[in-house]
């Protein structure tokens, strides 16, 4: 009964232990950047509050997801951009121009396929 006790705490602190390990690397892999501009982007039931939402190359902008009505996500895998209610804010600096699809990334009902919106990335 003893040795099942101390193997059990044995892995709980194996668990910590590791857990701890991987948090610094985590946060080190996304640099503090300071953003010159702020994008606001809402979603609501299978719609995004704009069809299209323009940046400029290389500015730094802070993308700042709103959830307005049901349950929603956006995501734009070109800029690395996952954002919801858990995640709402992020900062970007798009590097190359041209048209980017942003879809839903959670799955919300019968609309989800078609909740896409486009952010367009200018000289």
């Amino acid at each position: 009964m003893m040795k099942k006790g101390i193997t059990w705490l044995a892995a709980c602190m194996l668990i910590l232990v590791l857990a701890a390990c991987g948090s610094p690397k985590d946060s080190a892999s996304e640099p503090e950047i300071t953003a010159s501009e702020q994008l606001v982007i809402k979603a609501s039931n299978y719609e995004f509050d704009q069809p299209e939402y323009r940046l400029k190359k290389g500015v730094p902008v802070k993308i700042v997801y709103e959830n307005v009505n049901g349950n929603h996500g956006l995501l734009v895998p070109e800029f690395n951009l996952l954002l919801d209610t858990q995640k709402s804010s992020k900062v970007i600096v798009p590097d190359k121009v041209g048209e980017f699809e942003m879809s839903c990334s959670v799955s919300c009902g019968s609309g989800h396929s078609s909740m896409i919106s486009k952010i367009i990335v200018e000289e």
